[in-house]
């Protein structure tokens, strides 16, 4: 029958495990877990305590510590050390010797994540060993930082293909006709953020005419991604029809309607008709397009506003505007203006009191709006797509 000493460090083993367990793991980030591993491990159980990386890129980022980095250092020590393996496949190599602080118990626990071994955490005592219920405890710890680690790996690479997925449909829109000019850009929010559903396409339409499109899906990540292709594809297809702007968004919302599973989106359509110098807008609940003129200064468009895509509901309505030589249109998704806890029109009012160069193309008139309304720390993604009447020579 167990002592009551021994009674008592069962009981602080578990009150260290479930410490643990509320203490590691926090973030999604694998530096942080580390940190947190060591800060804890060294308020708790020894007087210093590090993660080292091993061999290969799977470590990187694995580096923490906490607590006198002297203690740690095994080589300076000049002792052979003891496999202690509490479990099959995670050893504890333990050393014992002296340093110049004092006595010294060192111990050094693989740390895994996905069956893959990515550091090593290495723990100091001064002045005493470690028993068999603080050891428990330790590996504990090290296991539970491994597993969220490896949740933190899987996640990464889950928005990593999200963001690629993005990427590589977002940065290739289709030809404008060569009398339009374009550029565009799409800044994701952050670097760890799940990708969204924002989107932006130019189709080419009969008698040099072309469509421009900025979109968004509502949400993040993979589905979100995915309804933003499901929209693109089904826009291409009516819009090769060359039906009104209106009808083109009366139809994707019917079909889209039909889906139960796919989110609604909003749609900002133009097309530009450079022969007529005219601009044809539906919307259907995006924000308003802008017009910077030849002087630089910008206003938006009343264009009447629809129910988003996906609802069923229809009622899209057209608005027709003349477009000249030195005009610049700017489309965009609301994650360029909107800012939390800010009324949307003192954002817009913001997006307007901008002033572009003289003449400016519509590269430098996307990179002004990017740089002025610090698109780069937006507070959700980023679509921009900027489009004016290309000016031809007279010929001789």
């Amino acid at each position: 029958m167990a002592s009551w000493t021994d009674r008592q460090r069962l009981e602080a083993r578990l009150r260290l495990m479930e410490e643990a367990v509320e203490r590691i793991g926090t973030s999604s980030d694998e530096r942080e877990i580390c940190r947190e591993l060591t800060g804890f491990l060294v308020r708790t159980l020894c007087d210093a305590a590090a993660v080292e990386p091993t061999g290969g890129s799977a470590a990187t980022g694995l580096v923490a510590a906490a607590g006198p980095a002297e203690l740690l250092d095994a080589g300076a020590l000049r002792l052979p050390s003891a496999v202690r393996a509490l479990d099959r496949g995670h050893p504890v190599r333990v050393w014992a010797g002296s340093a110049a602080a004092g006595p010294v118990c060192l111990v050094s626990v693989p740390l895994i994540a996905r069956d893959e071994v990515c550091g090593r955490l290495l723990a100091a005592r001064l002045h005493g060993g470690f028993g068999d219920h603080e050891l428990a405890a330790l590996h504990f710890a090290v296991r539970l930082a491994g597993i969220h680690i490896g949740h933190a790996r899987r996640l990464a690479a889950t928005e990593k293909t999200a963001v690629d997925l993005q990427r590589a449909l977002v940065t290739e829109p289709g030809r404008p006709h060569p009398n339009l000019e374009i550029a565009s850009r799409y800044l994701p929010l952050g670097g760890r953020a799940l990708v969204g559903g924002d989107w932006f396409e130019s189709v080419r339409l009969h008698f040099g005419r072309t469509l421009l499109v900025v979109g968004d899906v509502m949400g993040h990540g993979l589905d979100a991604a995915v309804d933003m292709n499901a929209y693109r594809a089904v826009l291409r297809e009516i819009a090769s029809t060359d039906l009104a702007p209106h009808r083109v968004l009366r139809q994707m919302d019917a079909l889209s309607a039909s889906d139960e599973a796919r989110r609604p989106a909003t749609c900002l359509l133009v097309r530009v008709d450079p022969a007529r110098g005219m601009a044809v807008y539906a919307s259907a609940g995006h924000l308003p397009p802008a017009v910077f003129g030849r002087e630089g200064g910008g206003e938006l468009l009343d264009v009447p506003v629809g129910p988003p895509l996906g609802t069923g509901i229809g009622g899209y309505e057209a608005l027709s505007r003349p477009i000249g030589p030195g005009q610049t249109l700017l489309l965009y998704t609301d994650g360029l203006v909107e800012r939390r806890g800010e009324d949307i029109d003192t954002s817009l009012a913001r997006l307007t009191a901008l002033r572009m160069p003289p003449d400016a193309r519509p590269e430098d008139v996307v990179d002004a709006v990017c740089e002025g309304l610090d698109a780069q720390h937006a507070e959700d993604d980023v679509a921009v797509v900027a489009a004016r009447l290309r000016t031809r020579a007279p010929a001789p």
